[in-house]
C-alpha cells in the first residue's frame, strides 16, 4: 500500500516518544547526572530549567512521530517489521546523535568516554523506540 496511516503513525510516534523521553531522562539524570553537573559548573552555566525541559520533552515527542513516519516511508521498500524499524532508527541516530555528538563533543571538549556512553545509549534508545512505534503502526 502506498499511503501512510497518519493516525496510527501519530499514536505510534507518541509511543516512541514516551520511550525516547524515558531514555533521555535516565541518561541525563541517572547515567550521566554527575558528569552533567560538572559540565555546568565547568562552563559556569545554570542547569536547564523547566522551560528547557518542557521544550525538550515536546521536541522528543515530535522526534518519535518523525521516527514512525520514517518507518512508514521506508516500509514499502524494505518490508514491514523489526528490521525496517531498526534501519529507520539507525538513520535517525546517525543524523542526530552521531553527527551532533561528535561535533558538540569536540567543540565542548567532552571526554571521549562520555561521548561513547551517550552514543551507545542513544543507539539502543532509538532502536527500542522505533520497535515500539513500529509495533503499533499499520497501514490499514
Amino acid at each position: 500500500m502506498n499511503t501512510i496511516n497518519f493516525g496510527r503513525a501519530l499514536v505510534g510516534g507518541l509511543i516512541a516518544g514516551v520511550v525516547l523521553n524515558i531514555g533521555e531522562s535516565l541518561l541525563n539524570t541517572v547515567v550521566l547526572g554527575k558528569q552533567m553537573e560538572e559540565f555546568f559548573r565547568r562552563f559556569q552555566v545554570p542547569p536547564p530549567g523547566s522551560g528547557f525541559i518542557a521544550l525538550a520533552v515536546v521536541m522528543t515527542f515530535i522526534l518519535g512521530i518523525v521516527m514512525v513516519v520514517l518507518y512508514a516511508l521506508i516500509r514499502p521498500r524494505l518490508g514491514p517489521g523489526p528490521k525496517t524499524a531498526v534501519i529507520g532508527a539507525v538513520i535517525l541516530w546517525f543524523g542526530i546523535y552521531f553527527y551532533t555528538g561528535i561535533l558538540n563533543g569536540v567543540a565542548l571538549a567532552i571526554p571521549p568516554n562520555l561521548i561513547i556512553i551517550g552514543m551507545v545509549w542513544g543507539l539502543v534508545e532509538y532502536i527500542v523506540a522505533a520497535l515500539a512505534g513500529a509495533w503499533y503502526y499499520r497501514e490499514a
